[in-house]
């Protein structure tokens, strides 16, 4: 990846550092232990939403605080994925990954760069050459976390990946029914809708699939959205908790959300965390019913991102 021919700033992103990683498969631990390895393209993440864990996990408070406005991309990824493989041809047969527990593989600087696609390329075996003709395809269990519409430019790799004995399972996160909710908590990604488009278009191409509702920040009509969740073919839907914890905001975006909670509530502050989990239980009570009149279930939390295969 050339350095000099790719961006130092895009949009509201105005810090993005580009570095080479010496391991792009991490073991994969806590809430994602099921999975042998974590796959991170990125470090960063410009969809930036307010309640991210992700940040906290950064290098420095400076990485914390200014979570959203800053991406470091791993240009080598591809390139060490591949010499992995090529080390040991069927290292990744039956392996489960989760991509990416720490950014989300289809921001907007991916159009730029294309470094989750080449990542897929290897893992669907479009890296062998003409002279090795007795190649071995790899044959991973591949889950991918996103909330990027952009997925659906890859769907020519997942069915690879498929086809080549492996699995592949798309999840895309939707947390409400109301764009003032969603604009408030996650105020550069994607609207809504465009997320259930792509992931009916992602279903309707025989992938597997999940909507993930994590966390379920507020519905205003659970018995519509639910309606809504099953028209798009989805197969798997898992939902979790908003977790109210004063260190789980980035830095001054904690008011606002709440604020808007709690008015969305009618509630004060004081009584917000306890309002809301009544409210949650309530709708995801709809949504599983509704959900179930269709032959699925709503599974919850950790259990529900265990892998599907």
């Amino acid at each position: 990846m050339d350095t000099h021919l790719i961006p130092q700033r895009l949009g509201q992103l105005n810090d993005i550092t580009y570095g080479k990683t010496s391991n792009i498969l991490t073991r994969a631990t806590g809430f994602i232990e099921a999975y042998d390895y974590s796959l991170n393209p990125y470090s960063g993440c410009a969809f930036g939403c307010t309640y991210c864990y992700a940040a906290f996990f950064s290098r420095s408070p400076y990485h914390r605080d200014n979570w959203g406005y800053w991406v470091r991309v791993k240009e080598n990824a591809a390139e060490n994925l591949n010499r992995k493989l090529h080390r040991n041809r069927r290292c990744l047969d039956g392996k489960r990954i989760y991509m990416s527990s720490v950014t989300d593989p289809y921001q907007p600087l991916e159009r730029k760069l294309g470094l989750t696609r080449a990542v897929l390329e290897v893992l669907a075996g479009k890296t062998a050459t003409a002279e090795t003709t007795h190649y071995h395809k790899p044959r991973p269990k591949l889950v991918v976390q996103t909330r990027g519409p952009d997925v659906v430019r890859d769907l020519d790799l997942y069915q690879t990946i498929v086809e080549n004995g492996g699995n592949a399972q798309i999840n895309m996160t939707v947390t409400t029914d109301d764009e003032s909710v969603r604009h408030t908590f996650e105020p550069k990604c994607p609207g809504n809708q465009r997320r259930l488009e792509a992931i009916t278009e992602v279903a309707s191409s025989g992938i597997s699939t999940c909507i993930t509702l994590t966390p379920l920040l507020w519905l205003h009509n659970p018995t519509r959205f639910a309606e809504q969740l099953v028209s798009t073919g989805v197969g798997r839907f898992v939902s979790q908790a908003f977790h109210f914890n004063r260190g789980r905001f980035v830095a001054m975006t904690r008011d606002d959300a709440l604020n808007l909670m709690a008015q969305k509530l009618g509630c004060d502050l004081a009584s917000l965390p306890r309002e809301y989990l009544r409210r949650y239980h309530a709708w995801r009570h709809t949504l599983a019913l509704c959900i179930g009149d269709y032959g699925l279930t709503l599974e919850e939390g950790k259990a529900g991102f265990e892998p599907p295969f």
